[in-house]
């Protein structure tokens, strides 16, 4: 590996590794999905056209990894187990805080969202992305990123209180 791979790793990886655990809700397995996302810029680093930041195109990747993970039949099969039980007794105190951490009201609210609502969501609010970068990430127009958070938006306040509301409530795109 190169020098100049891993200092992109030691700058990027952590925060590639936020945004698909807020995907995929396991460490672990966004662990992987960001080893997949560096190995991949590694093999394509000549295909960066630099028409974003670094950051942004990693992100990008990520996001398309971390759906990818979605949609395969590994999620689906790690699912399942997880739903008849299979492994709950590797429990670790680790995954025992993050469970509780999934608990808190915004985050299990959040998690509720469909997909196309939860990633505009996640990049904009947690990610602190604007409009326009989450618009290069997601390959779709501005106006398609506005009219997802507005909708997302009004889907979190049917299922939050005022007061876990007033957070987002004052926020203009």
């Amino acid at each position: 590996m190169s020098e100049h791979l891993a200092a992109i790793m030691a700058e990027h990886g952590e925060y590639c590794l936020r945004v698909a655990y807020l995907y995929v809700k396991d460490w672990a397995i966004a662990e992987e999905i960001v080893q997949d996302v560096f190995f991949a810029y590694y093999r394509q680093q000549d295909r960066f056209e630099q028409r974003s930041s670094l950051k942004t195109y990693l992100v990008k990747i990520t996001v398309h990894k971390s759906h990818d993970y979605l949609r395969s039949w590994k999620n689906k099969r790690h699912l399942l187990l997880e739903k008849l039980h299979i492994g709950a007794s590797k429990r670790t105190p680790e995954t025992a805080l993050i469970a509780k951490d999934e608990r808190t009201t915004l985050t299990f609210a959040l998690f509720e969202l469909p997909i196309t609502y939860r990633e505009v969501v996640i990049l904009y609010y947690y990610q602190e992305l604007k409009v326009r970068e989450i618009a290069d990430i997601l390959t779709c127009t501005e106006n398609t990123i506005k009219t997802r958070l507005h909708r997302a938006r009004k889907m979190l306040q049917e299922k939050l209180t005022n007061s876990e509301w007033e957070v987002l409530a004052d926020d203009n795109f």
